[in-house]
């Protein structure tokens, strides 16, 4: 997943100055095998911040937005007996609940590197992608249940209209979530967030199946209210699928690879790289951390190479809003 919009960051390159952040600088040179190694990290604590704050937001009002949505749908599942909209209401009940580990992850995101955490506390956010996928998960194996108990113990719901009415409701409140929530996981860099977005927007399509279903009921056919549920648990098994893949491709310090080209040929555009020996790239937290070697001229001196290697690291940091921190290190090209 790759940025899609520039966001505030805290001014990197530190010499000299303190913004916060754990900004190190490191250089190596090694004369005999003319190797260079040149690193900075970018992007410090004053960007963190400003990221989980607008996270936090986003989690907040979506807790909102979906506890209000939930509650209502309580009232009616409770009058109405519909297993449909008792599917929708628990996965809409569980989607207000993963703000909770969210929350706990981007709050530790603030805190500053350790000397055991060295990279900081950015792994919390795809621990609460796990969590979020664990939630999720829970309330398709429940829908499930009770939509199959309601087939074998047929029960006709009441309450029809009202039931259509929290349909609606729920996918009117699922759908503003879901386009706050994806705005923001994009800005942000967060799959947690963004894939959490695309749930709850997925969600809203299923909350519309409870009007299909109370609609089957009316029209004399009962049993389309649980299999309206059933239909609704296995498309929230779906999600879960989709979530936990993305989720775990991060965890295991996966990225696209449509961005680890574009860092290659961002760093082979700069006049003076022969050629890019190695990119290595993952996510931490909301940011991402790259490591890159660049071939230049045998003939160079350790000044220039330094030089290439800045300009390769200034221009991957433009390039990329979501880009945390940049360490290129300059080779001697072939002979």
């Amino acid at each position: 997943m790759s940025g899609r919009a520039l966001e505030p960051r805290a001014a990197g390159h530190a010499h000299g100055h303190d913004h916060g952040a754990a900004d190190g600088a490191g250089h190596g040179h090694r004369h005999g095998g003319h190797d260079h190694g040149h690193g900075h990290a970018h992007g410090g604590l004053d960007a963190a911040i400003v990221r989980s704050r607008e996270a936090m937001r986003t989690l907040a009002f979506s807790l909102a937005i979906l506890g209000a949505t939930a509650a209502f749908q309580i009232v009616v599942v409770v009058l109405s007996g519909s297993v449909a909209l008792l599917a929708d209401t628990v996965h809409n009940a569980g989607d207000a609940l993963t703000a909770v580990p969210l929350a706990a992850a981007f709050m530790l995101g603030r805190r500053a590197p350790t000397r055991r955490l060295t990279y900081g506390w950015g792994r919390a956010e795809d621990l609460a992608g796990i969590a979020v996928v664990a939630i999720i998960l829970f309330s398709a194996a429940y829908a499930a249940y009770e939509a199959i108990d309601r087939l074998i113990n047929p029960h006709e719901p009441g309450y029809l209209l009202a039931t259509a009415i929290a349909g609606v409701i729920g996918f009117v409140g699922n759908e503003w979530v879901a386009v706050y929530r994806i705005r923001s996981g994009r800005r942000l860099g967060s799959a947690a967030l963004e894939a959490d977005g695309y749930h709850a927007r997925v969600d809203g399509f299923t909350s519309l199946a409870v009007v299909a279903g109370a609609a089957g009921v009316a029209l004399g056919f009962p049993l389309a209210d649980p299999i309206v549920g059933l239909g609704i648990s296995a498309v929230i098994l779906r999600i879960v699928w989709q979530s936990g893949r993305e989720i775990g491709l991060r965890a295991m310090d996966g990225v696209d690879a449509e961005l680890v080209a574009r860092i290659a040929a961002d760093a082979r555009a700069i006049p003076g790289v022969h050629a890019v020996e190695r990119v290595q790239a993952r996510w931490l937290g909301h940011a991402i951390r790259t490591e890159l070697a660049i071939a230049v001229d045998p003939a160079a001196s350790v000044a220039e190479a330094d030089r290439l290697a800045e300009q390769v690291r200034r221009r991957l940091l433009d390039a990329e809003p979501l880009m945390g921190e940049a360490v290129v290190r300059a080779v001697p090209a072939p002979a």
